[in-house]
């Protein structure tokens, strides 16, 4: 059965907090789209707004934390120019999992020393993945497999919005990893539909991360249990 992962695009902190209602008691884990409007052309909270969100401020200050922390995990995808430089702040909010994409890393040998580098204490409370666009070639992942837990493909080159039709190149990497690496998770994030969902899991992916096919739907619930039938 894979893991389905409601995928929220906060427009601000309200509508992050709506969203999780919607999945709380429902899911184990939401994953957080955090963009910055500088490497992703959308803006999402904690960026959407201009000057500091008061909510993300007590979060980082310890004075409260996500919406709903208590019932449900968060995986928190940095569509960010400053994920490497900025990690410290990022982990304060409290995920289960932080997803860094390669395009956005920079030096990759610097990136790989930055991985290796994460101190054991966080390694052991935050998993720790990579996404790929489908333009992006395979090889420039390869050689970080082995410093993080999980590997996330996106289905399209167009991030940070949802409604995007998955491009089939992704069938193929995924079928690529899958053979080479047996046992690591891979997710899907960005066209997942009733429609390629059996295909993604045919091609070997464990996660499926799913925004608009979930959020705009009248039955939630049931949405989700059919993706999970899978």
């Amino acid at each position: 059965m894979p893991e389905i992962i409601p995928a929220i695009i906060p427009k601000n902190y309200e509508d992050l907090k709506n969203k999780i209602a919607l999945v709380r008691g429902i899911v184990l884990v939401a994953q957080i789209d955090i963009c910055d409007g500088i490497f992703a052309k959308n803006r999402t909270w904690p960026f959407a707004e201009s000057g500091t969100d008061i909510h993300f401020q007590k979060i980082l200050n310890e004075e409260e934390g996500l919406p709903f922390w208590e019932d449900i995990d968060f995986e928190l995808d940095l569509m960010v120019a400053d994920a490497v430089e900025n990690f410290d702040i990022y982990t304060k909010l409290g995920p289960r999992s932080l997803i860094f994409h390669l395009e956005a890393v920079g030096d990759l040998e610097n990136f790989r020393d930055f991985l290796e580098g994460i101190d054991v204490y966080t390694r052991d409370s935050i998993d720790i993945g990579i996404a790929i666009n489908p333009s992006t070639p395979l090889q420039h992942l390869l050689p970080l497999i082995a410093s993080i837990e999980f590997i996330q493909c996106m289905g399209n080159d167009r991030i940070s919005y949802q409604g995007v039709e998955l491009d089939p190149r992704v069938y193929e990497t995924i079928e690529i990893l899958r053979k080479k690496y047996p046992d690591i998770p891979i997710a899907v994030d960005i066209g997942v539909n009733e429609e390629t969902a059996p295909l993604l899991i045919k091609a070997g992916a464990t996660k499926l991360s799913i925004g608009s096919a979930i959020f705009n739907t009248d039955d939630i619930i049931g949405t989700i249990d059919k993706f999970r039938s899978l």
